[in-house]
């Protein structure tokens, strides 16, 4: 709980004065986290399936929700009601660990890293992380992986203005690169 200590201690005061807010709850905060899995390739595979799931277990230590095909397609051999990819939202206390987890573990274990995309905000005020090897994470060994996949966080803020939210992660210790 460190980070949301950090949060309330550091960030809230330092934003009060970026922004001008005279009151403490115009401050962005965090809402929510979302760690997503799509299958992709393995939809056929119930391995897969059965390893994609247990690897979001682990990474949340939550239960996944599996998400289903709304309609057929047939060039991706998906059929309504299939499996496409499984999806874990965190909120409270699992959010500010999993967020402490991310910046200060996760990120710089990352293969190549040079820092997150400043442009990854949508208009709703999230910030969205892409990961492509889901090692990435501490709970996950590399010596049990059986196949690599994926792995995308959506962070849900209730930032504004897109300037707020960059200040927010910015200023937590998300590694944003410079624009």
């Amino acid at each position: 709980m460190r980070l949301k200590q950090q949060y309330k201690q550091e960030v809230i005061p330092k934003l009060k004065e970026q922004f001008g807010h005279t009151n403490t709850h115009e401050i962005p905060t965090f809402q929510k986290v979302t760690v997503n899995i799509g299958l992709g390739k393995g939809v056929q595979d119930a391995k897969y399936l059965e390893t994609a799931e247990r690897t979001l277990r682990r990474i949340t230590g939550q239960k996944p929700i599996k998400t289903l095909a709304r309609k057929s397609i047939s060039n991706f051999k998906i059929r309504e009601g299939n499996v496409v990819g499984m999806v874990v939202t965190l909120r409270g206390a699992k959010m500010w660990d999993f967020l402490e987890k991310l910046i200060r573990v996760s990120l710089p274990r990352t293969r190549d890293f040079r820092g997150l995309s400043p442009t990854s905000f949508d208009g709703q005020g999230n910030y969205s992380i892409g990961f492509r090897e889901h090692i990435a994470f501490p709970e996950i060994r590399s010596d049990e992986v059986e196949a690599i996949h994926g792995v995308q966080v959506t962070i849900g803020m209730n930032a504004r203005r897109r300037e707020e939210a960059h200040a927010l992660l910015k200023t937590i210790g998300f590694p944003l690169k410079e624009t």
